[in-house]
């Protein structure tokens, strides 16, 4: 074993904290090495939307393979499969959103979205949430309100202040003319699956405009059809002057993008943003698949009907095992369990696994479940039926419940 093999199996013992090793998926399933099968309501962090190696995907991806993979000079050159993304993403997009950049993952997208923020409104403040999470680079983690985040990294990018998510009593306080924009998810992720008051976001918006602020609405995690509408700003009646996606846009290929008002368009110059394989054809042709299926199927109605049934369902899970689970909450199938302690989530997440229910451990003490869009009821029945007799498992262990209220 030469030095690169050695330093890979120890890094791989020590970042690997499942020990799985998956070799192919289909659908909401995935196989492991030797063969076992396992139902993910992971989504590999919601990103694998339409399943894994949904056939319209694979073809659409094989397909671009096939004649170009990246543009020569990309961005400076014309790209067919990138412009008929662009049409498609103007069909979805919430109004009053005219341009669209693209990066190449969320957190590129949000760091860029802020970056021209700042340049557009001549101002440098920033307003975020506490618990929030808007991706791993040195900006955003100094911009994701969790503990654990930026703190880790100093000295941190400066110029924001953290408010309590939800609260739009101290969003008012806090804000002035020095505020460049407000930075949201709609629905916050890592911070636990918290889905705000029906009036937040629209009280969060016209805050923005009376002081001339941008609202940034990172829909990452929640775009695409992922909380029962095609992007979770359009249920709540809101106009964002960003909006930043990724994730599930391409199906699992990586791909970001960002769509902006004609206002903020208006003051972006050349070079203030681009990159080498930005919108390149390939992430393109997945994407275009992506979206053409996920409005030629209303799979945003589908998300919406199945969400409401798995609360129902989580919510008796709820009821049975109060030792266990605190609150559920949700919106469409992007679904949090609050339990009553980290340990009990690590002990939940093992048990499941064990049992062939692939789950995804949150801080905060929440277990989150982003399955495939395309999840069937009856593979939601059998995961909940995991669920069940997992949740049994942890509490048959010393030390593992905690008394009820």
């Amino acid at each position: 074993m030469n030095t690169i093999e050695i330093e890979d199996s120890l890094a791989l013992s020590v970042c690997m904290k499942q020990p799985v090793a998956f070799e192919r998926g289909l659908g909401a399933r995935v196989w492991d090495e030797q063969g076992r099968a396992f139902l993910d309501f992971t989504a590999g962090w919601g990103v694998t939307s339409l399943g894994h190696s949904h056939p319209v995907l694979v073809a659409a991806i094989a397909e671009q393979a096939g004649k170009l993979m990246q543009n020569p000079n990309s961005g400076f050159t014309y790209s067919p499969v990138r412009a008929k993304l662009l049409q498609q993403l103007q069909q979805v997009l919430p109004a009053g959103l005219v341009r669209v950049f693209f990066a190449n993952s969320g957190a590129e997208a949000n760091d860029a979205a802020v970056k021209l923020a700042r340049k557009v409104t001549g101002r440098s403040k920033l307003l975020v949430a506490s618990n929030s999470f808007h991706g791993r680079t040195l900006a955003t983690l100094s911009l994701s309100g969790g503990p654990e985040n930026g703190a880790r990294f100093s000295p941190q990018v400066p110029g924001h202040q953290f408010l309590p998510f939800g609260d739009a009593d101290a969003l008012c306080a806090a804000m002035d003319e020095q505020v460049a924009a407000v930075l949201l998810e709609p629905v916050q992720g890592e911070g636990g699956v918290r889905v705000p008051a029906p009036d937040y976001l629209p009280t969060v918006a016209a805050l923005c405009r009376e002081h001339g602020a941008l609202l940034i609405a990172d829909e990452v995690q929640t775009g695409f059809c992922r909380t029962g509408s095609f992007f979770a700003v359009d249920a709540a009646g809101v106009q964002p002057d960003i909006l930043t996606m990724g994730k599930g846009i391409a199906g699992g290929f990586p791909l970001a993008a960002f769509a902006v008002t004609a206002r903020v368009a208006a003051g972006v110059a050349k070079g203030d943003h681009g990159g080498t394989y930005c919108g390149n054809p390939l992430a393109c042709a997945a994407a275009s698949a992506v979206v053409d299926y996920l409005v030629s199927h209303d799979v945003a109605g589908r998300v919406a009907r199945l969400g409401l049934r798995a609360l129902q369902d989580l919510q008796q899970l709820a009821d049975k095992y109060p030792q266990l689970l605190r609150e559920v909450r949700g919106k469409g199938l992007l679904l949090g369990l609050q339990l009553h302690s980290d340990a009990q989530v690590s002990a939940l997440t093992e048990a499941a696994l064990a049992r062939g229910l692939l789950v995804t451990p949150t801080r905060n003490a929440v277990l989150r479940l982003i399955p495939s869009l395309l999840l069937e009821p009856a593979e939601w029945e059998e995961g909940l039926g995991i669920l069940r007799s997992a949740c049994g498992d942890v509490l048959a262990r010393p030390g593992t419940a905690v008394r009820a209220a």
